[in-house]
């Protein structure tokens, strides 16, 4: 899902990397710093590495076309959506350091990877709140579930995204690279529902928005 500056006009360029920054301030003023515990910021940490290998390993046929696992819905979910959205930046910046995808295309490759998964993330939290409280209904329902729809989601806005580009074939890109998107992303939701039932089971400190007193020992109504 790396794209290619030369897909957009400079404005399109300026214009994404400008609601990035403006995003990437809302979370560092949304995140408290000062209460922030240590050991799950060494694991926040240690996501960074972990998804940049994802977005490191990547196969694919036409620039622009690349598949990789995303991992941003696992990392809002470990972190929090704030704390990820940095988290991903980083990524992403190391990433482009090191020649796998370009710094003028930081903007575009920002929104649709990492911004729109963990803006899903944040969603299926807040609906996964009217629902029973429940072990199960987090790591099927949060997890398993939101990686499924959040690497879809985000393929499907770069298939839009290389449509109004003008970059491929509407046809093409529909019709073929699409299903390569559906076909992965029953990966990203496995992965992101086997890591997060491993984490909530044996490091449930690591994980951010789960909360042991509503999942675990919530008693249910009557």
């Amino acid at each position: 899902m790396h794209f290619p500056a030369q897909f957009f006009a400079p404005a399109t360029l300026w214009l994404t990397l400008a609601m990035v920054v403006l995003l990437l301030l809302e979370a560092v003023r949304r995140i408290p710093w000062r209460t922030l515990n240590p050991v799950a910021l060494n694991a926040w940490m240690g996501a960074c590495v972990v998804v940049m290998l994802f977005w490191s390993l990547k196969g694919g046929f036409k620039p622009g076309l690349e598949f990789h696992l995303l991992g941003g819905a696992a990392f809002a979910l470990m972190a929090g959506p704030w704390l990820a959205l940095i988290g991903l930046a980083i990524v992403l910046a190391a990433v482009s350091a090191y020649g796998m995808a370009e710094w003028s295309a930081f903007g575009v490759n920002y929104l649709v990877m990492a911004a729109l998964p963990v803006a899903l993330t944040g969603l299926t939290l807040r609906l996964a709140r009217r629902l029973p409280a429940n072990y199960f209904v987090y790591i099927f329902f949060n997890a398993f579930l939101t990686g499924w729809l959040s690497f879809f989601c985000a393929g499907l806005l770069a298939v839009c995204t290389l449509a109004l580009a003008d970059a491929y074939p509407p046809d093409y890109l529909f019709g073929d690279a699409l299903s390569f998107y559906f076909l992965l992303s029953w990966s990203e939701a496995f992965t992101t529902g086997l890591v997060l039932a491993i984490f909530v089971v044996y490091k449930p400190h690591w994980v951010a928005t789960f909360d042991d007193q509503r999942y675990l020992y919530a008693k249910p109504p009557g």
